[in-house]
């Protein structure tokens, strides 16, 4: 079983709050960690930018990452928002079996 690990920042806690209860309700992700406070820079419509934003970082099984992928865009305020999926190399089996079982009632996909 491959397991991942998925980045995604946003505005505030609150929206990341709301965010990852519907993925763990829905049991798309095991855990989320929510870190307020980062600063990203970046250009966007030809301007550059310094914001204020939370991160998000979202366990789960990366069978599951497109309908994960698919539920934050649903929720997400931004026009493109970042989702980055980064693969676990290796881990704590006690905390990925965890995960698993946390995901197990999830329909699951094939990924490309």
């Amino acid at each position: 079983m491959e397991f991942c690990i998925i980045n995604c920042t946003i505005e505030t806690k609150e929206q990341a709050e709301k965010i990852a209860k519907e993925l763990v309700n829905d049991k798309l992700i095991a855990c989320c960690n929510i870190i307020e406070n980062i600063t990203s820079v970046y250009n966007w419509n030809n301007k550059l930018n310094c914001d204020s934003e939370v991160l998000m970082v979202m366990k789960t099984k990366k069978s599951l990452y497109k309908k994960t992928e698919s539920k934050i865009k649903s929720l997400h305020p931004y026009e493109v928002p970042e989702i980055i999926c980064t693969p676990v190399i290796d881990g704590s089996s006690d905390y990925l079996n965890w995960v698993n079982e946390q995901t197990q009632n999830c329909t699951e996909e094939k990924n490309d």
